[in-house]
This record gives structure tokens, sequence and C-alpha cells, in this order.
């Protein structure tokens, strides 16, 4: 039997060792000059593969479409994942929130051991080479064409990734042909991406318009509470604590990439960002805090005393936003100035502009209707001979090597079950 599968990414990668294990012809093709081009920066270059939390954990952490990967994961689990890499050469080590890496730190090596058991199969890799068109007779994919050739098959599986970094190969081309063949393709939006914000805040209902936004760029913040409010009525809608980090054009890090992910399909001109940097302190807390400090410095000026409570790096924005001039001293700060203080720091409050653009995106949320998809064994519904594997599919996780296992699991699937039917 003809396999073949476009796309050499994680997804392809595993799909073809797995379906050429069970006994098909299997033909890889790629059109970059070398197989998992994506992989190689995934995880800062480093590879954070999979997750080895509980089943329950990795539900909680997919945003799009966790019960179509029910059955998947359970089939090919991150236990089968890290048994699969070991067994073929590759240790690995577990670090902070249970994340998997290749011992080595480099994400090379996880891409050596997949392409080293693809040569070890016998699979036929096709590299530098683009389909560019599905020929289909009686709902039947019969021939694949390139700009090389056009190729008889009796399988297909398309796992040509979504839209983010398109450096690396994926520029859609699987939701072309997908589309061709009568599949519903679900809106793609970028996801785990940098958040832009416009330079207005808005504090105790008034819009103030600064332009230091720019000058926050590279503070990083631990341990602050990021929320998500609904301007018309005030309403949390998402709120994440850790770290994050501001940009040229607005904020990124790890609870940012969250909350990325959590509004990608919302109407942002209906929210704004606000950033509590004090969560561990109530208002009542903070203050005595504050004048604890003032108390110990009633001879500075305000701008001197303040990085006991935040970076320097933010001091002039949030005075500017306290009404409060830099340049006064501390015995002169009166109650109302103080309180305008504590509002600040507990509400630094940002307009939303947009999400970074998809092709800066960590993943791309959207893609093949799950709809159309047998979940078991990711075969089309539309299309007798047809699959699908990872990104292109309407599926998408947080951080944490959620994606990676959601990339190898629908490739397991669909190289598993292709020779079956």
């Amino acid at each position: 039997m003809k396999v073949f599968i476009i796309g050499g990414g994680p997804a392809g990668m595993l799909c073809s060792i797995i379906s050429a294990q069970n006994g098909a012809d299997v033909t890889l093709i790629e059109k970059n000059e070398k197989l998992g081009k994506k992989l190689y920066i995934t995880g800062k270059g480093r590879c954070n593969l999979t997750n080895c939390n509980g089943f329950d954990d990795y539900m909680n952490n997919i945003i799009s479409n966790n019960k179509f990967l029910y059955t998947a994961l359970k089939t090919y689990d991150s236990t089968s994942c890290m048994y699969f890499f070991e067994n073929n050469g590759l240790p690995l080590k577990i670090e902070r929130g249970n994340r998997i890496f290749p011992q080595t730190d480099k994400s090379s090596d996880v891409i050596r051991t997949l392409t080293r058991k693809i040569e070890h199969l016998g699979v036929t890799v096709l590299l530098n080479e683009k389909v560019t068109d599905i020929i289909v007779n009686s709902n039947v994919i019969t021939n694949v064409v390139t700009t090389k050739g056009t190729y008889e098959v009796d399988k297909v599986v398309i796992a040509t990734g979504g839209l983010s970094y398109p450096l690396t190969g994926s520029t859609g081309d699987g939701y072309k042909f997908a589309q061709k063949v009568g599949h519903t393709i679900v809106p793609t939006v970028p996801a785990l991406v940098g958040i832009i914000l416009d330079f207005g805040i808005s504090i105790n209902k008034n819009k103030i318009q600064y332009n230091s936004l720019g000058k926050l760029q590279g503070i990083s913040l631990k341990n602050i509470k990021a929320k998500i409010i609904d301007k018309s009525n005030g309403r949390i809608i998402f709120e994440e604590f850790g770290e994050m980090l501001f940009t040229a054009d607005g904020v990124s890090g790890p609870i940012m990439l969250t909350i990325s992910s959590k509004i990608n399909r919302l109407s942002l001109n209906n929210l704004f960002l606000s950033i509590d940097l004090k969560p561990a302190l109530d208002e009542n807390v903070l203050e005595k805090r504050i004048i604890k400090d003032f108390n110990e410095n009633l001879n500075k000026q305000i701008k001197n005393v303040l990085n006991l409570l935040v970076p320097s790096g933010l001091i002039n924005t949030i005075l500017k936003l306290a009404e409060i001039n830099p340049e006064k001293q501390i015995n002169s700060i009166n109650k109302i100035e103080r309180k305008n203080l504590i509002t600040v720091l507990k509400n630094l409050n940002f307009n939303i502009k947009s999400l970074q653009n998809v092709s800066t995106a960590i993943v791309t949320a959207g893609g093949i209707s799950v709809k159309e998809i047998n979940p078991k064994t990711m075969q089309s519904k539309l299309i007798n001979n047809l699959y699908f594997a990872g990104e292109i599919i309407d599926v998408d996780a947080l951080t944490g090597g959620y994606n990676l296992q959601i990339a190898f699991s629908t490739g397991y699937c669909a190289g598993k079950y292709i020779n079956e039917q």
C-alpha cells in the first residue's frame, strides 16, 4: 500500500514511522531542504517535546476541541512518546511543570532521532519538493501532483501545519488541499502570541493618553496577576497569575501567551488588560506597606522610593497615572495621591489593540473542522483515503509540551489506522 504523507514536521514524521512499521510503502514529502524545520526552533531550540502531567491536566490545557483529542491522547500518551524517544537512543529529562526535554537541550537531537528511525524503516523522503495539487476520482485521492512529478497513491496524510512561522514552511498549503475536497476550514487565528496594546490607559473611568509604553520594553514582572476585563460591565473574563514581559508594542511572556489563546476569538474592542502588581496584598494591606515605606523615607522624592515596590522602569508610568509629580517629596504626598497610587498598583490598565500576527504565533488556532475527522483514526469523513495529523486540525493547547504531544498523538493514530482500514 502506497502511503503519501505531506509535511515533514513532528506529526508527519511520526506518522511515517508508524505506517512504515506496519508494512506500508511510505513516502514523506517536505518542501523544505530538511525535515523538522519548525521543530528545530521549538522551545527556543531546546524542544519541549511533551509533558508528563496526568490526563486530566492535558484536557484542561487544550483550548480547542479537547473532547476530539480524547481517544488520540489515550491511544498515544506522553508515556508512549517518552518511551519512543528513549528507546531510540534519546535520553530525556523532566523540568518545572513536568515539561519533558532531551537531556542535551538540543531540538536537533529530537529531529535526528526521528530521522534516523525514518531512514532505518526505508521511508522514501522527498525534500525540496512541494505538493501543488491532489487529484480526486470517485471520492478517492488517486494522485498527488508536485513540482517534480505526479505520484499514484493509495492513502494520503496531510500534516502541513498551520500558518505560524511561515519561513519554516507553514504557509497554509494543506488548507487549500482540504478545501478542494470539500472540508470546512475553521477560521485561523494566532494562539500563544504576544498582545499589542494601544497608548491609552483607562483608570477611574478617565481616559489618559500617554506615550511612555515604548519605554516599558524589556521590563519583566513576576508574581503578578493579569486580568482581562469586559469594558461594558467590569466583569473579569480571564485571569492568570505568574510572569510577563513588556515588549516594544505590548506584552508577552508566559501568562500573556496563555491569555492570548483564550481571547483570540473574542472582540478585543470590548476588553482591556488589567495588571495587579501586588496580588498578594489587598488594598488595605498595601496601604499599610506604603505608609511604612513612606515613613522611613520622608525627605526623599517619591520617584526614589517607589522602587521598593515596583521595578524602576515602571515608576514614571505609575506616577503619571497616579497624577503625582515624580519630584514630590514623600512628606508632602497627600491621602488622595496615596489612594491613587494604590489604585494604579492594583489596576495597571491597558487598552488592547490586537494580537500579534499569526506568523509570529507559537501555534495556529483553527483549521480542519474536527466534525469532519474520525477522532480515533484521523480519517476524513468526506474522502475515504485521506487523513489529517497535527496543527492543521482545529486543535490547540497552552504551552508546556501539549501541542507537540497533540502532533505526535494524531500522527501516531493516522499512521496506525491507515494500515488497518
